[in-house]
């Protein structure tokens, strides 16, 4: 815990960007905060609250570092430093920015924070699975920020893209995200549950959905707690959602189509519910795993695995 006196001494005594960030490196590590929504290095996360406050981008000229700062400056970054220690809030809400796929997205309390291992297949182009020169219609399920809708379309520049959620809140946030990446005439939000209500086939259908299990959930550490459980949370063994998906994504996809599901630490259940399926699970250089793909005719040969 920041305590209202270590506040008040920071901010009387520190001085310089070098100040702070020593001061709140230090704050975050005796505070055990926990690091996994964008950053894995406390100094990267206190780095990340300061260039916010300062308004200044991550290549900085690094002798800023000794320079003096205003006192209303020192005193915002303390702020953000107490919100982050003692409500455990993930620094993207604090700063309402998160980055994935090199691209920079709007994102709050209504939203999950980007982090998926998806950005290394979508940085790929989906090769040599698919040839992105031939996919014309994107289905982005659970897209919640609309992150991986647009990555999409930056990086499938031939595909209309379709970015679907349950939440209406969270789809306010998507269509800011289009419009501020200049693509309403690419990609649409639009609301649905599931598969539910849609009528296009898809040459890619790709979903980070609700994929949590009970047991993990009620592990979580705090921070997770300022995220939506809407998004996070799909039963005992967190697979609610997506036996809905396999059980109808063939319907979705075009003859040569595929499925691409996030399921994290719930991989364990998919093996365990349908050890027979040939799911081919991705491997990535920079971590992360639980993600598979099924092609159409797959789908469509274990659809009485999927529905029974």
């Amino acid at each position: 815990m920041i305590e209202p006196r270590e506040q008040q001494q920071a901010q009387a005594t520190l001085q310089t960007p070098r100040d702070c960030l020593r001061w709140g490196e230090s704050a975050l590590r005796r505070a055990g905060v926990f690091l996994g929504h964008g950053t894995d290095d406390h100094g990267d996360e206190c780095l990340a609250l300061l260039l916010h406050v300062l308004a200044l981008p991550a290549d900085t000229d690094p002798r800023l570092l000794d320079a003096r700062l205003l006192p209303d400056e020192i005193e915002a970054f303390v702020g953000l430093m107490k919100r982050r220690v003692n409500e455990r809030v993930p620094t993207p809400y604090l700063t309402g920015e998160a980055w994935f796929c090199g691209l920079p997205f709007q994102v709050d309390e209504r939203v999950l924070i980007p982090r998926s291992p998806l950005a290394e297949l979508i940085e790929a182009r989906f090769q040599p699975w698919l040839d992105p020169d031939r996919v014309g219609r994107v289905l982005d399920l659970c897209t919640g920020s609309g992150c991986i809708a647009i990555a999409c379309a930056h990086a499938l520049e031939h595909a209309a893209v379709d970015a679907s959620d349950l939440s209406e809140d969270a789809l306010a946030v998507c269509r800011a995200n289009i419009q501020a990446h200049g693509l309403t005439d690419r990609v649409r939000a639009i609301q649905a549950d599931g598969l539910d209500g849609l009528s296009e086939r898809y040459d890619l259908i790709i979903s980070n959905p609700p994929y949590v299990d009970a047991e993990d959930l009620a592990a979580m550490p705090r921070e997770y707690r300022h995220e939506p459980e809407l998004a996070l949370a799909s039963g005992a063994d967190g697979l609610d959602f997506t036996r809905r998906l396999l059980a109808g994504a063939a319907d979705r996809l075009t003859e040569d189509g595929v499925l691409i599901v996030e399921v994290g630490n719930s991989d364990r259940h998919v093996v365990e519910t349908w050890p027979e399926v040939p799911f081919l699970w991705f491997e990535f250089e920079r971590g992360g795993q639980g993600v598979f793909m099924l092609e159409r005719r797959q789908l469509i040969d274990y659809r009485d695995h999927f529905t029974g």
